[in-house]
């Protein structure tokens, strides 16, 4: 994700500059038709050019917020995970009662598994693998992460792990009946923040819009020229390139937020919130030596 924008208005033609030459091109061929062969034959009314410009400019903006919902409603569960990380590993480390000596492996065990388990959704989503995770290899023990390499999603079997170990300290008489409930809860926020992520990973947003979006504005960087030609002469050509220019941006903005999870500077900033998550957790376990918080990189990106 941008923390801190370094682009400038070069950096952003150079990532459209396909784009941009091809509106100059269309818009070259009609100023030149008018001019060479000084006929109205590509004269056409600016009105229905306004009415058909601002269609397009609803069409590209509906694209693009709806993109960015998907990009706000990931961005709100990892909030929730956030806030419920910091609740569980609280409750782990405060509700049991018994021998410490017998409690405190049990707890660490279950807090680094949690830890584990944020790093896994943070790789299945960005369609990496997580038993090949080094932070996911970290916090499990091996055996474990030995049995469920073959699970077909390691982090509804995290949880599974969870719900058991916290079940059998129950049966054991360390947790009472209202602590094992507020902590069944929390592992049901957590799948359900863990659902929510993987519907918006596994529903793409429909390719059409961005097929359609590229027509239109390719179709009106010829039409726009044959409204404004007449009065604006060469001018035109910069005037179709900058209003087309602008259409392609939206446009593009909108794909870049359409995948929340991907490996794309706007995307969410996984990397950094599962690191905060460790390091909060670590902290609460006592770890001489947590993990650096995350800083941006040398373009303002946070991953």
């Amino acid at each position: 994700m941008f923390v801190d924008y370094h682009r400038s208005v070069t950096t952003l033609a150079a990532w459209q500059w396909r784009s941009l030459v091809g509106y100059a091109a269309a818009a070259s061929f009609i100023v030149l038709i008018e001019k060479v062969l000084a006929t109205d034959a590509v004269d056409l009314s600016p009105v229905p050019l306004t009415v058909i410009g601002a269609a397009i400019g609803i069409f590209v903006s509906f694209r693009t917020n709806s993109c960015y919902d998907r990009w706000w409603e990931a961005r709100k569960l990892w909030g929730q995970l956030v806030n419920t990380s910091r609740l569980f590993a609280m409750q782990v480390l405060s509700y049991p009662a018994g021998p410490r000596d017998e409690l405190r492996p049990i707890q660490q065990r279950i807090v680094r598994r949690h830890i584990a388990y944020v790093h896994a959704l943070r790789s299945s989503l960005r369609e990496q693998d997580p038993t090949r995770d080094a932070e996911v290899i970290r916090y499990l023990e091996v055996d474990e992460l030995a049995r469920d390499a073959d699970e077909p999603n390691l982090n509804a079997a995290l949880l599974h792990h969870q719900l058991r170990e916290l079940a059998r300290l129950a049966r054991a008489r360390h947790l009472d009946a209202r602590a094992l409930q507020l902590l069944d809860r929390s592992i049901a926020t957590l799948l359900d923040v863990q659902g929510g992520c993987e519907r918006i990973k596994k529903t793409p947003f429909p390719q059409t819009y961005e097929f359609v979006a590229t027509l239109l504005i390719a179709a009106y960087a010829v039409l726009l020229p044959l409204g404004i030609v007449e009065n604006t002469g060469w001018f035109a050509i910069p005037i179709t390139v900058l209003v087309c220019f602008a259409f392609r941006v939206i446009d593009q903005v909108g794909t870049m937020l359409e995948d929340p999870f991907s490996m794309a500077p706007a995307a969410l900033p996984l990397n950094a919130i599962a690191t905060n998550i460790e390091i909060e957790a670590c902290k609460r376990l006592g770890e001489p030596e947590p993990p650096e918080p995350p800083t941006p990189d040398d373009d303002g990106v946070l991953m």
